[in-house]
């Protein structure tokens, strides 16, 4: 049985078989006795290295001797094995010659917190968002038939990333054209079946084995000459699975359907994956893991232990951080609930984000106004659609990167239609050390095209809760996009007050530049000016722009400087040289915002200064441009 571990250990452990395995060819020379030792040496060293630079935790934990067992059984690289999200890939990266890299996870520079194909020839799909990984897997089976490669494609996919519509439809196409593969399913909330013992996990020994297939396959070819007793033999066999075994709804999609086996019982997990390595055409393995498995307060909270951040020094005579504001999220929570006490239209919807949206409080006071819809984007979108046209007033929680996927049911049917939904739109501009797939870069651009679309970014807290009812109250599709983590604490008004729409306001009378910040950069644009004595605008509203304001200011500055942290290209600075181009306004403009480029994992203010977007850089381009005037 795996060792259970109570604290994160802050020494580097003893891992002498660890340390022997530094790639799976290594890791394919000890012997399978030593796999369970194996096991325990890898969960506390993943302790420790987490300890060390923060990240995911739960997950890995629960995958420790599923990733042995997939790099002892098979030939990975050649072999292609494609982790679903990533947030579990850290035990593949100990085992795949990243061990004492392991500190810089997360870092500029370092390791980045999900599977990423530049970092290693193990890493065979780059990851950051749910629900790919059969979809890929799938087009690397087809791309090795295609060239006469006899290797295998392993998708692991958890049980939530499953309830994606993207998932369903490679396991339909996948059937469809009896692609080789393995799909893994890791079922670690038992949100599909607990019938995980010695039995199930016996048959499924049984039924992956090659002696059961070939006398299923030869069976087959026999009975389907005799009219209807194939047909009989299938449904007395689908039955007798299905009093035992959740393999119906698979069977029928055209997979060959094994489990549920114990997940951290290794010695299962290597016959049956040896079995199932062998055989042709679609499969399907459902394995149960328990998250945060090994460490005892992560199994009884693997929501609160899916990340945790870096262990700090214990130093007692360290001074008390002073005190934090709000979250955003925590702002947006608050006012959801305030909303809705005011408001029984009020519909809250979240695609599997109820604690980092901060609905947690909403959906216990209000649960039948509450709508978590699993990872399922798309579906959350139109469902929030159907709603409006009810007359019922949705408000859709998600995160800036996820609404990417659900940008065709944004246009065609909440846009289009004019329908009154309000997307809370959280993790806009950088977000530190999960990286370029986690950052909400392109937001703002992505939707300032849309016809009758309300664009709001809020500079503080208060703002953001205004902004929050202006967009509720509209007369159509709104979005407030706010940043990860604390503003600068402002005080909060209690009412439920709109803002003017599009009407900007002035922070700061200066002379000759024009500093228009949309969003939180306000506060660093107010710290420049006052030393280029420039004029500072909170604009609010990337659409519709304050247009009369924009007119003033081009008319009395000699340069106007567009600050946000979106794509420069196409972004809200875009939106005020497209007005003045169509003005015939010819004055000096500089845009500031992300470049054109993938900004890697790092601490926020590195990525803010690498792009420039910190006061030194800020303050160095409007210099340098004033100088070419």
């Amino acid at each position: 049985m795996p060792t259970t571990f109570h604290e994160i250990p802050r020494e580097r452990p003893l891992t002498p078989l660890l340390d022997s395995a530094n790639t799976p060819d290594e890791l394919r020379r000890l012997a399978e006795a030593d796999l369970e030792t194996l096991a325990d040496e890898l969960r506390e060293y993943l302790l420790y290295s987490v300890g060390q630079s923060g990240g995911h935790f739960g997950a890995g934990l629960g995958v420790i001797e599923l990733t042995i067992a997939l790099h002892y059984v098979f030939d990975t690289p050649e072999d292609r094995l494609v982790w679903d999200v990533g947030h579990q890939a850290y035990p593949h990266k100990i085992l795949t010659g990243r061990r004492e890299r392991m500190n810089t996870l997360r870092q500029k520079d370092g390791l980045a917190a999900f599977p990423r194909r530049s970092e290693s020839e193990y890493d065979t799909f780059g990851v950051g968002h749910s629900s790919t990984s059969i979809s890929a897997a799938l087009g690397m089976a087809i791309a090795a038939r295609l060239k006469g490669e006899k290797r295998k494609s392993v998708a692991v996919i958890g049980d939530g990333a499953m309830t994606a519509g993207m998932a369903f439809e490679a396991l339909n196409h996948a059937a469809d054209v009896g692609a080789d593969m393995l799909v893994i399913l890791n079922d670690n909330d038992m949100s599909i079946s607990k019938n995980v013992g010695g039995l199930s996990n016996y048959l499924a020994k049984i039924i992956s084995s090659r002696t059961y297939w070939s006398m299923r396959e030869g069976s087959k070819k026999i009975l389907s000459r005799l009219p209807g007793a194939w047909e009989i033999a299938r449904r007395v066999e689908e039955h007798a699975k299905g009093m035992l075994l959740s393999s119906t709804f698979f069977e029928e999609l055209g997979w060959n359907y094994v489990g549920p086996i114990d997940g951290h019982d290794l010695p299962t997990l290597l016959a049956t994956l040896r079995n199932m390595r062998d055989l042709d055409g679609p499969q399907f393995l459902h394995v149960v893991t328990k998250k945060g498995k090994g460490f005892a307060p992560a199994e009884l909270d693997p929501i609160g232990y899916h990340a945790i951040t870096k262990l700090e020094p214990v130093t007692p005579q360290a001074a008390p951080k002073k005190p934090a504001g709000p979250k955003y999220s925590n702002v947006f929570g608050q006012w959801l609930c305030d909303m809705a006490e005011a408001d029984p239209r009020l519909m809250g919807i979240t695609p599997a984000m109820k604690e980092g949206s901060d609905l947690v409080a909403f959906s216990e006071r209000f649960p039948e106004r509450y709508f978590d819809v699993a990872i399922a984007e798309q579906h959350a979108v139109t469902l929030a659609a159907g709603m409006a046209c009810e007359g019922a007033k949705p408000v859709v929680a998600i995160y800036s990167t996820f609404l990417q996927r659900a940008y065709d049911q944004l246009i065609h049917d909440v846009a289009v239609q004019h329908l009154d939904v309000l997307f809370a739109i959280d993790r806009a501009g950088l977000v530190g050390e999960d990286g370029p797939t986690h950052a909400g870069s392109f937001d703002l651009s992505y939707l300032r095209c849309i016809p009758g679309m309300l664009v709001m970014a809020p500079s503080d807290e208060n703002e953001m809760r205004r902004m929050l009812t202006t967009g509720y109250l509209y007369n159509g599709p709104a979005a407030v996009r706010y940043p990860r983590g604390s503003g600068p604490n402002v005080p909060l008004e209690p009412g439920l007050e709109p803002l003017e729409i599009g009407k900007a306001r002035l922070c700061r009378q200066g002379r000759r530049v024009a500093l228009l910040a949309f969003g939180v950069l306000l506060s660093d644009a107010l710290q420049v000016a006052e030393r280029l004595d420039a004029t500072v605008i909170d604009m609010r509203f990337v659409k519709p722009l304050d247009e009369a304001l924009l007119r003033e200011l081009a008319d009395s500055h000699e340069l106007l400087v567009t600050l946000e942290e979106n794509a420069v290209m196409g972004g809200a600075g875009s939106a005020v040289g497209e007005f003045l181009a169509t003005e015939n306004r010819q004055v000096p403009l500089l845009h500031l915002g992300l470049p054109d480029y993938y900004v890697e994992h790092a601490k926020p203010s590195e990525m803010l200064a690498e792009c420039g977007l910190d006061q030194a850089g800020i303050e160095a381009a409007v210099r340098a441009r004033l100088e070419k005037l």
